[in-house]
């Protein structure tokens, strides 16, 4: 059985799918950069503004208000991973490794990168403090993460989980559950190393050999022997 599944090639095809130009990548850049120079205080609509050159206007006609400009970027930063498009070419047994070996270097290096490490150090410091956005109402910036981050990153990682299946390469009940198991070999305690002060560049040397050994752990536990690929 053949199923139609394509790489992602360009980490900016994410937003692009959104509707984003260039331009509004382009500040969406800036707001995290600026994020992680400033912190969350240094991200309003006035100090994006200022950064990237364009006008308040233009930030609330593209992404509302504040709010929707942190879930704008924890998006366009998700975006970085690539991912599979359903329509593109078969897949088989040794591309389907292929693609989840990608999708698992990729999501290291986002999240060993200085944005992703910000992010989610100000979202546990809102946790734990209670900070400005809980307090007023508004969704915390640890909610989004979770929705615009890792379900978005794991709803396109599930497309490439089930166009195996549909070929006959993996076997698995629940995609979610499965998505589960292959980001928990993935990331170990990694991303929390780095969170609590180890140098990313240091772990980034094992990146290579982590995601494949992880890959190689995920289809013991899923997957199905294919004979031919033909």
């Amino acid at each position: 059985m053949e199923s139609q599944v394509q790489v992602v090639r360009d980490s900016e095809t994410g937003t692009e799918r959104a509707g984003l130009t260039d331009r509004q990548n382009a500040v969406l850049e800036s707001a995290l950069n600026l994020l992680v120079e400033g912190g969350e205080k240094a991200v309003t609509t006035a100090g994006v503004a200022r950064a990237a050159n364009c006008s308040k206007e233009s930030l609330y006609k593209w992404f509302g208000d504040r709010d929707g400009l942190l879930s704008a970027m924890i998006a366009y930063q998700a975006g970085k991973v690539r991912t599979v498009d359903a329509s593109g070419d078969a897949l088989t047994s040794e591309g389907l490794r292929k693609n989840l070996s990608a999708f698992a270097h990729d999501l290291l290096d986002v999240l060993s990168g200085e944005v992703s490490l910000a992010l989610n150090r100000l979202a546990i410091g809102q946790t734990v403090g209670k900070g400005r956005a809980a307090s007023r109402g508004g969704p915390t910036l640890g909610r989004l993460l979770e929705e615009r981050g890792r379900r978005q990153i794991g709803r396109r990682a599930a497309t490439l989980l089930e166009a195996g299946r549909r070929a006959g390469f993996l076997a698995f009940d629940d995609a979610d559950e499965a998505y589960g198991t292959l980001y928990g070999l993935i990331v170990t305690d990694t991303h929390l190393r780095m969170l609590l002060g180890e140098d990313p560049q240091a772990l980034k040397q094992e990146f290579a050999a982590r995601a494949e050994r992880a890959v190689t752990s995920f289809l013991a536990l899923y997957g199905v022997d294919a004979t031919a690929d033909a």
